[in-house]
């Protein structure tokens, strides 16, 4: 393999030399930083405040030099617009061929600028893992993170290419318009399903491209699995050692299938639980309560399961098996038993063996970093792929029969089928989970220890996922120097215990400042409103439309196979092209519109406008999910990365919380009759919205 040295120099444009990022300088640097470290001639501390400043220096360097370029492009692009606009007054075959030439000249240009931007954005990378694996410190994440989601940016320009869109698209719209002309000129605006048949065009595209996926899918879906770091960026390289050992492919996919089980099993009773409800004398709107019921027992299993992956993961995904196995048993068994406690017992013990903790404990313990990403991002594919599964499966369930007194139809069999897809997950996982290796000191001591949280997007229900370090490595090195000089003045309070991680719900909601406390406001408004929609969407579509079983389950499906394609555009595209605090407020109005469009005000309620309202609210609400877990990491105190009651659970109970009530909601309208049902439930959504947007604009600022 070519050193990357070499191929910067041999990709480097000559007059351009000394404002590409000095490669050799930095490497030189790390280097001689590992050798004074050796010596104890220098501190890690120093080490990360002078590589920090460095890069700082070298990017700079780069952008501004990108602006100045990016200003010579336009300036030629301003003349040649003149030229342009004259002639259009007096056309000239000679004098279109020739400014066609000169615009693809300054796309030529624009072509080496883009190499240039990629070229110092592969240098950039290259050293950051570089520094990392020469001291073993996680500093990439907690670098990129922090600079290029500050409002004044120049990370950015290198990797969001910013302001390149406009030069891209003055060149690719003027030739276009110049392009085999006879005196008309068309815009790409005006036909643009008609690609450009230009080498210049395509080239600048490839290279936008290529830019484009630097911050790409899997980097978003990322967010959506909200890595939170503790505020000790300090790995050791027998650390990394101790997470390769550790590490268990077939383990790593046995918890993500339990993910994926667990949000069939969330979502296959949704179509049939207002059927099941009824045929056992209870009303329609019962199906709240039902589906609830689930939600309701996660707010405790959430907690016992965060304490116990402390210690253990096997054993903790066993007890989930079976409790989970006995309360699906359980939930098919109250047909036959004509009662309704047992289908609401049945949830109860679905919703009690609840491992999401423990999964997003092994990712975030257990996965070697250098694949976390890729195993946050099958978290949330797993989870968004059984959301989709589980209306999907319940549709097919149609059929009614007996075996020995024991009925099996579209409402029984969603128990049923579960019941043995976890009595096998539980044989699977018996033969081929491995415990990890845990040093006795570290099982003695886990909730003090170093772990790290993951916060996951309820796309998947519970609380899905993101990323992201909540104070900045060198303001919290100066507080921890601070509370040292306290500590000789006699201040009661000593570092090491500014560090501890909260020990309770309380200790844990004392640390949140007002701008954490509206991040999580939005994310109780947008599970709240997902969870009415889904919730009741069995009664709303039978109350007004007549649909079967099959036709909620069609509807659900749809809804859920959003959820990848969204994050794709979101993570590939939108969040190349706008900050986050745009497109959450973007997102925030968009779930208002949808909730307003969803209300029953002209009769008839027709289809299109159920469908149209509900996708548009639940699509926006899984790009604010996102968005939002992703701020929420970075204004979170890093107390909360670490022990049981940490950011992860938060989120995750913030979000429970919401659809336990939205779920209570639903049945205690159905009192007011099923033709109030729907503007009833709507209306808390509405001014919980409101009030989401309302608090983001107060704390806009403060969200960075």
């Amino acid at each position: 393999m070519v050193a990357f040295g070499k191929k910067l120099k041999e990709r480097s444009i000559e007059e351009w030399q000394e404002y590409y990022i000095n490669y050799k300088l930095m490497k030189k640097k790390v280097k001689q930083y590992g050798r004074q470290i050796e010596v104890g001639s220098l501190d890690r501390r120093h080490v990360l405040k002078d590589f920090s400043r460095m890069l700082d220096h070298q990017i700079e360097k780069i952008s501004l030099f990108m602006l100045e370029q990016q200003g010579l492009l336009s300036s030629r692009l301003q003349k040649l617009r003149e030229c342009h606009d004259a002639l259009q007054d007096e056309p000239d075959i000679s004098q279109i061929s020739n400014l066609r030439e000169a615009y693809r000249s300054v796309g030529q240009d624009l072509l080496q600028l883009l190499v240039f931007i990629d070229t110092n954005a592969i240098g950039i990378r290259k050293i950051l893992k570089k520094f990392d694996k020469r001291f073993g410190y996680r500093f990439t994440n907690y670098y990129v993170k922090t600079r290029a989601d500050h409002p004044y940016s120049q990370l950015q320009q290198v990797f969001k290419h910013v302001g390149l869109g406009a030069v891209v698209g003055a060149i690719s719209r003027n030739l276009h318009e110049l392009q085999n002309n006879q005196g008309s000129f068309l815009s790409i605006y005006d036909q643009p399903v008609v690609p450009l048949q230009d080498p210049v065009v395509d080239s600048i595209k490839n290279a936008v491209d290529r830019l484009t996926r630097s911050t790409n899918f899997l980097n978003f879906m990322a967010q959506h699995a909200l890595i939170m770091q503790d505020e000790d960026l300090l790995i050791h390289e027998d650390q990394a050692d101790q997470e390769e050992g550790r590490y268990h492919f077939m383990s790593l996919l046995l918890n993500l299938a339990n993910t994926f089980l667990y949000m069939v099993n969330t979502y296959i009773i949704v179509p049939t639980a207002d059927d099941y409800s009824m045929s056992l004398g209870a009303a329609a709107t019962v199906c709240g309560v039902v589906i609830g019921a689930m939600a309701v027992a996660q707010l405790f299993s959430s907690v016992y399961f965060s304490a116990w992956s402390n210690k253990s993961y096997f054993k903790p995904l066993i007890f989930s098996s079976i409790v989970l196995f006995v309360g699906n048993l359980v939930y098919a068994l109250a047909y036959d038993f004509n009662s309704l406690a047992l289908l609401l017992i049945g949830r109860l013990f679905c919703g009690f063996g609840s491992a999401r903790a423990v999964n997003r404990r092994y990712i975030s313990d257990c996965v070697p970093l250098k694949i976390r990403m890729q195993a946050s991002a099958g978290f949330v594919s797993a989870s968004a792929l059984g959301m989709a599964c589980g209306p999907a499966l319940a549709g097919l369930l149609q059929t009614n029969f007996k075996i020995y007194n024991l009925t099996f139809n579209q409402d029984t069999l969603p128990g049923w089928v579960m019941a043995v897809a976890w009595l096998m997950y539980l044989v699977w996982l018996a033969i081929s989970f491995v415990e990890p290796a845990r040093d006795p000191e570290e099982v003695h001591t886990s909730q003090e220890s170093n772990s790290e949280s993951l916060m996951f997007d309820e796309a998947d229900q519970d609380g899905n996922m993101e990323k992201g370090i909540t104070k900045q490595l060198l303001l919290a090195q100066e507080e921890t120097e601070h509370d040292d000089e306290d500590d000789c003045d006699g201040s009661e309070e000593s570092a090491e215990d500014s560090r501890k991680p909260a020990n309770s719900f309380v200790a844990a909601y004392k640390l949140l400042t007002p701008s954490v406390k509206v991040q999580l406001l939005i994310y109780f408004m947008l599970k709240y409103a997902m969870e009415i929609l889904l919730s009741e969407s069995s009664v709303v579509t039978t109350y007004y439309f007549g649909w079967s079983m099959s036709s909620v389950s069609i509807f659900l499906f749809c809804l859920g196979l959003t959820v990848l394609p969204v994050n794709l555009v979101v993570g590939s595209y939108i969040s190349n092209m706008f900050e986050d605090r745009q497109i959450l407020l973007a997102s925030e109005i968009m779930v208002c519109v949808g909730i307003l469009l969803s209300f029953h005000v002209v009769v008839p309620y027709t289809v299109p406008q159920y469908v149209i309202s509900g996708f548009i609210m639940f699509v926006s609400a899984e790009v604010l999910e996102g968005v939002n877990l992703s701020l929420l990491s970075r204004v979170m105190s890093s107390r909360l990365s670490r022990g049981t009651y940490n950011g992860g659970l938060l989120s995750t109970e913030a979000g429970t919380i919401a659809r336990v009530i939205a779920d209570a909601t639903i049945t205690v309208a159905g009192f007011l009759g099923q033709s109030m049902l729907l503007n009833v439930t709507l209306l808390p959504s509405l001014i919980i919205c409101v009030g989401s947007i309302v608090a983001t604009c107060f704390t806009f600022n403060s969200l960075y």
